[in-house]
C-alpha cells in the first residue's frame, strides 16, 4: 500500500477539486461543540499573533507576520476522475460553513476580497454553479445559506445534514461577527485563513479504503461501530454497482428504520441490533457471547467464526447478497420485534410482557430461529415470547432463579432452536427449564411446576416489579376469562409507582393483635405467613395507604372496589356474576368470598393462585 501526503493549504484545497462525499461517510454530525473547537484552533493562532501587528500595515502583509496552523488531515479515494472524501467531511463541511459567512460579513464590511472568498466556495462551469464540497442531496440548503437566507427559511427536509449546516451556522455568523469587527482584521484573517491554515491530503487506493478509513476514525473523533461497519462492507463493492444495486440506499433505509442518533452516546439501537444478530447465529453460551458486543461486532464480523459464518472478508458477491437479503430480512424482523413489545397486543401479547419485566431475550431467541424470510415468522414469535414469559415467571415463582440462569438459558436455547420448525420449539424450553429447576433443587423433575416449591413463596422472594406483574397477569385472567376489560392498565399495575394511578402491594392481614393472635402469637410465623402471595393483592396508592392496619372487615369495602382479583373476596361480587361462575366452574377453580381470613383462608388463597398460575403458564 503507498500513500502519499500533499500538504496545502485552504486556497489550493478549494479552487478546482470537487469533492465528493463517499457513501463511507456519515451524515453531517458536527455540532456546535466541534464546531467551536474548530473555530478555537483556526483564531487562537490568529488572535495571538494579530495583536502584535500594527494595523496600518497592508492586510497581506500583516498576515505573513502570522503563523502556519496545521488542521490535520484528510483522504481521498480517486475513482473515474471523480475524487471522493474518505474522511475529513465533517471539517471540510464546517470549513464551507464558515467560508459561506465570512463572505456575507465581507459584504457588509465592503471587503475587496469577497471574490476571493466566493472563489473558494464554488466554481463555474458556463452558467452552472459548482460548490466545491459536493454535498448533492443538500445542494438547495448550501444555496440558501449562500444567498444569506435566514436561518429559518433555509430548506432542512433533506435530513440531518442540512438540518445540522443550518444551526452551525446562525452560532459561526455570532462567532465571526465577535471576532472580525473591522475591516483591518477581517481582511487580514482572510489572507490568514487561506494561506496559512494547512491540511495534508492523502490520496488511497480503493483496495485499502475500508482499512484507512477505519484506523483513522478509531483514532480520532470515534464513529459510531455502524458508521465504520458500512465503510467496510460497501467498500468492498464497486461504486456503479453501489449505485445500481442501490446499497447505499438499503443500508440507510434500514439502519434508521431499527434507530440511529444524532447524539454522542456509545451506541445506537442498529448497533444493539448487530451485537444481536450475530449472537443469534453463532453463539451458544453466555460466557462466548461476551466476545462479541455493540462496541467490537464491526472488527469481529470479519474474523473467526463470525467469518466463517457470513463470509463478508474481502468478498463483494457475499456482501451484496448479504445486503440484500440477511440484512433486509432481519432488521425489519428485529425492528418489528421491537414495535410489538412496545404495547400491549392481543395477538402477540407477551412480547409486551416481556417488555413489563425488562426482559430482552426474545430478541435473541427470535432472530435464531427464525430463518431466511421464515414463513413460520408470526408463529415463532408467539412460541417464543409466551415460552421465555413462562421460563421467567416459573424460575421466580419456585425460588429457583439465581443471578444470570435466565441468561445462561437464553443462550443455551437460542443455541438449540436456530432455524428449528416451529413446533419444536416449545419442548426445547420445557427440556431446558425442567433441568434448570432439576439442578437447583438438585432432583429430577417431570413438571415444570409444583407445590412444594411454590407454597412458601411470597413478599421478600421476589422484586417488588415482578410481584406487581403477577398480580397484573391475575387480573388480566380474570378479566379475559370472564369477557370484561382490565379495569387498570399494565402500566398502571406493574410500572406505575405514582400515589394516584400506581398500584402497591397490599398485606391483606394486617399486622394487629387480633391477627397475631391467630397464628398462636408467634411473630416470626405471622411474618411469614402474611408475605405468602395467598396474603397479597394490588392495591391502588392512595387506596393502600388508607387500608394500612384496618380490620379485614373493613379492609373487604375497599376491596370490593378495587381490581377482580380483590373483589372475589367479597360476596356481593358473586351477585348475579355469570360470567364469573362460568370462570369458576369452566376451570374447578375455588373461587369464593371470605367473610374472615386467617390462615386456613390464606393457604385456600395460595393454592388457588396455584391454580391460576397452572391455567396461565401452562
Amino acid at each position: 500500500m503507498a500513500i502519499t501526503p500533499i500538504p496545502q493549504n485552504i486556497e489550493s484545497v478549494f479552487s478546482s477539486t470537487t469533492y465528493y462525499i463517499d457513501f463511507y461517510q456519515r451524515q453531517y454530525k458536527w455540532t456546535k461543540e466541534p464546531v467551536e473547537r474548530l473555530l478555537d484552533d483556526i483564531f487562537y493562532k490568529f488572535n495571538q499573533d494579530y495583536q502584535k501587528i500594527d494595523p496600518s500595515l497592508d492586510p497581506e502583509l500583516a498576515s505573513d507576520r502570522i503563523g502556519f496552523y496545521f488542521l490535520n488531515t484528510y483522504v481521498t479515494n480517486t475513482i473515474s476522475g471523480k475524487v471522493f472524501l474518505v474522511d475529513g467531511q465533517q471539517r471540510f463541511t464546517t470549513i464551507t460553513l464558515i467560508l459561506i459567512q465570512l463572505y456575507h460579513l465581507g459584504k457588509s464590511l465592503n471587503s475587496q476580497l469577497t471574490d476571493w472568498i466566493k472563489d473558494r466556495i464554488y466554481g463555474t462551469s458556463g452558467a452552472k454553479k459548482n460548490f466545491w464540497l459536493q454535498h448533492q442531496n443538500h445542494l438547495p440548503t448550501m444555496e440558501g445559506l449562500l444567498k444569506g437566507l435566514p436561518v429559518s427559511d433555509i430548506p432542512v427536509k433533506s435530513g440531518i445534514t442540512a438540518k445540522n449546516m443550518a444551526e452551525n451556522t446562525k452560532f459561526i455568523k455570532a462567532w465571526l461577527e465577535h471576532e472580525l469587527k473591522t475591516l483591518h482584521q477581517f481582511d487580514t484573517f482572510i489572507y490568514y485563513m487561506l494561506h496559512n491554515l494547512e491540511v495534508v491530503k492523502l490520496e488511497v487506493m480503493q483496495t485499502d479504503v475500508p482499512m484507512v478509513f477505519e484506523v483513522i476514525n478509531d483514532r480520532g473523533v470515534r464513529l459510531k461501530p455502524h458508521e465504520i461497519l458500512k465503510g467496510k462492507l460497501l467498500g468492498q463493492v464497486d461504486k456503479q454497482e453501489l449505485e445500481l444495486l442501490k446499497l447505499n440506499e438499503i443500508w440507510e433505509k434500514q439502519i434508521s428504520m431499527v434507530g440511529v442518533a444524532n447524539t454522542g452516546s456509545d451506541n445506537d439501537e442498529i448497533d444493539n441490533f448487530f451485537e444481536t444478530f450475530i449472537r443469534s447465529k453463532i453463539v451458544a453460551t453466555r460466557s462466548a457471547a461476551e466476545k462479541y458486543t455493540f462496541r467490537n461486532y464491526h472488527r469481529i464480523l470479519f474474523v473467526g467464526e463470525v467469518e466463517e459464518y457470513f463470509r463478508l472478508n474481502r468478498n463483494a458477491a457475499n456482501t451484496k447478497k448479504f445486503l440484500q437479503n440477511d440484512f433486509i430480512y432481519y432488521t425489519n424482523l428485529y425492528s418489528r420485534i421491537r414495535t410489538l413489545r412496545s404495547a400491549h397486543n392481543k395477538d402477540y401479547p407477551f412480547l409486551y410482557f416481556n417488555q413489563l419485566n425488562e426482559l430482552t431475550g426474545h430478541y435473541l431467541l427470535i432472530l435464531s430461529a427464525c430463518k431466511l424470510n421464515d414463513p413460520d415468522e408470526d408463529e415463532k414469535i408467539k412460541i417464543i415470547s409466551y415460552q421465555y414469559d413462562k421460563m421467567f415467571v416459573l424460575l421466580q415463582l419456585q425460588k429457583a432463579y439465581p443471578n444470570n440462569l435466565l441468561a445462561d438459558l437464553t443462550y443455551s436455547i437460542s443455541n438449540e432452536i436456530r432455524a428449528k420448525e416451529a413446533s419444536e420449539i416449545a419442548g426445547i424450553f420445557e427440556k431446558h427449564l425442567l433441568t434448570a429447576i432439576g439442578e437447583i433443587k438438585n432432583v429430577t423433575i417431570t413438571e415444570s411446576f409444583g407445590y412444594n416449591y411454590f407454597k412458601d413463596v411470597g413478599y421478600n422472594d421476589l422484586p417488588t416489579r415482578f410481584s406487581r406483574y403477577f398480580f397484573s397477569r391475575i387480573e388480566h385472567f380474570i378479566a379475559r376469562e370472564t369477557g370484561g376489560e382490565m379495569q387498570q392498565s399494565f402500566d398502571n399495575l406493574v410500572r406505575n409507582s405514582g400515589n394516584v394511578n400506581g398500584h402497591h402491594v397490599e398485606h391483606i392481614l394486617a399486622h394487629n393483635d387480633e391477627n397475631l393472635a391467630a397464628f398462636n402469637n408467634d411473630e416470626e410465623v405471622f411474618e411469614r405467613e402474611r408475605n405468602r402471595l395467598g396474603g397479597l393483592l394490588l392495591l391502588r396508592g392512595n387506596a393502600n395507604q388508607s387500608s394500612g392496619n384496618e380490620p379485614y372487615a373493613d379492609k373487604l369495602k375497599t376491596y370490593a372496589q378495587s381490581l377482580y382479583w380483590n373483589a372475589t373476596l367479597h360476596k356481593d361480587t358473586y351477585h348475579s356474576n355469570l360470567d364469573l361462575q362460568s370462570l369458576i366452574y369452566r376451570h374447578n377453580l375455588t373461587i369464593r368470598a371470605m367473610d374472615s381470613f386467617g390462615p386456613s383462608e390464606l393457604e385456600e388463597r395460595h393454592r388457588l393462585l396455584a391454580q391460576i398460575v397452572q391455567i396461565i403458564w401452562n
